[in-house]
């Protein structure tokens, strides 16, 4: 299982609650896109409308530019795939205020791509320097422990 996209802002800006899998409609090209580590999930989320779940804000860039129709936008709204339970898990937790959906990485299971979204809420000033804080006592303790050993 290799990780193709990962959001590395969104364990810092956010706080994760619940995490779920989701298959992703995607053209050719943009899988062979992000099979070569092109793409940004960075600011994207997650809406669920009328009983279906859509990835807004993912810039997939095509895997061959000149190879690509010309009415194609890298930034299209793509079609998750969850089965009916998640959805209305999703809708239910979405509807709450203060929480967001947010893809976490993109990843390959087998032969097929998916998206690793979570269920998010904000957070403060204050959490943000603390787990500042933590990183950086994590950081200072292993390489005490490396130059010991």
């Amino acid at each position: 299982m290799a990780t193709f996209i990962r959001n590395k802002k969104a364990s810092f800006d956010y706080e994760i609650l619940e995490k779920f899998d989701a298959g992703i409609e995607l053209f050719g090209f943009e899988v062979k896109s992000i099979k070569n580590n092109r793409g940004n999930i960075e600011g994207a989320h997650v809406t669920v409308r009328g009983g279906e779940a859509f990835l807004l804000n993912a810039n997939i860039p095509p895997y061959q530019t000149a190879n690509t129709p010309k009415d194609y936008n890298p930034e299209r709204n793509r079609r998750l795939l969850l089965t009916q339970k998640e959805l209305s898990e999703l809708s239910g937790l979405e509807e709450k205020k203060g929480l967001t959906i947010v893809p976490i990485s993109m990843y390959n299971r087998g032969k097929r791509v998916k998206v690793e979204i979570a269920v998010v809420r904000g957070k403060k000033k204050f959490d943000k320097r603390e787990s500042i804080k933590k990183k950086d006592t994590q950081r200072d303790i292993d390489r005490e422990l490396k130059s010991r050993f």
